[in-house]
């Protein structure tokens, strides 16, 4: 966390958190949601200065709820997600980055959807693969210690025996298949925050 940032805390304690505002969509977009956006149900603004993205990136953390939030100052703005709490690419450098720019040094395990979509667990960050970078990943799958074909693949999705692993760093991860909607659940993140008790949202104040 940024040093400015816990002064802002210290200085402005009780600052009402914000709900609705931000959003990471499943490509790992940040994505400013303003009233109408809101109102309408839209994705939102990418946000493209990359002062803000690195300040974003760097305060981003949990609470005890399994929410995700920017701290922005002494405020939260809570964060709502499309898929998961963070979003890995492939990178040419390090096989997978985190869409904070975090290297992915090993993955402990992982999980695959009836969609195809492949979600990681990365030191207990879970990072959903964008989408455009999941076939890269196909050759890397094994079935039982061989590599899994497309129809084997479809066949264990579709509930065939065998234990699927992700080979990844010189590493094989197992591999679970895990129902879309039950992804938040079962991973213990909350896709949409909402002010729970005397939390009450408001709109986002300016970083200190």
């Amino acid at each position: 966390m940024d040093d400015i940032v816990k002064k802002a805390m210290a200085k402005w304690p009780d600052v009402p958190h914000c709900y609705g505002w931000l959003a990471l969509d499943a490509r790992g977009n940040w994505r400013m949601r303003d009233e109408r956006a809101q109102h309408l149900d839209l994705a939102g603004d990418k946000v493209v200065q990359l002062a803000l993205l690195g300040f974003i990136n760097r305060n981003y953390l949990s609470d005890e709820r399994g929410c995700w939030f920017f701290q922005n100052g002494p405020q939260r703005v809570f964060v709502n997600l499309e898929a998961t709490p963070f979003i890995a690419r492939t990178d040419p450098a390090h096989g997978l980055v985190l869409h904070t720019g975090e290297p992915v040094a090993a993955i402990a395990r992982a999980w695959m959807t009836e969609n195809g979509e492949l979600i990681v667990d990365s030191a207990g960050k879970i990072a959903q693969v964008d989408d455009r970078d999941v076939a890269q990943l196909m050759a890397a799958l094994e079935i039982d210690g061989q590599r899994a074909s497309d129809e084997a693949l479809m066949a264990w999705l579709d509930g065939a025996a065998g234990q699927l692993t992700l080979r990844y760093q010189g590493r094989a991860a197992p591999v679970e298949r895990i129902a879309r909607a039950e992804l938040a659940a079962q991973l213990r993140f909350v896709r949409m925050p909402a002010p729970s008790g005397a939390d009450g949202g408001t709109d986002p104040v300016r970083a200190a």
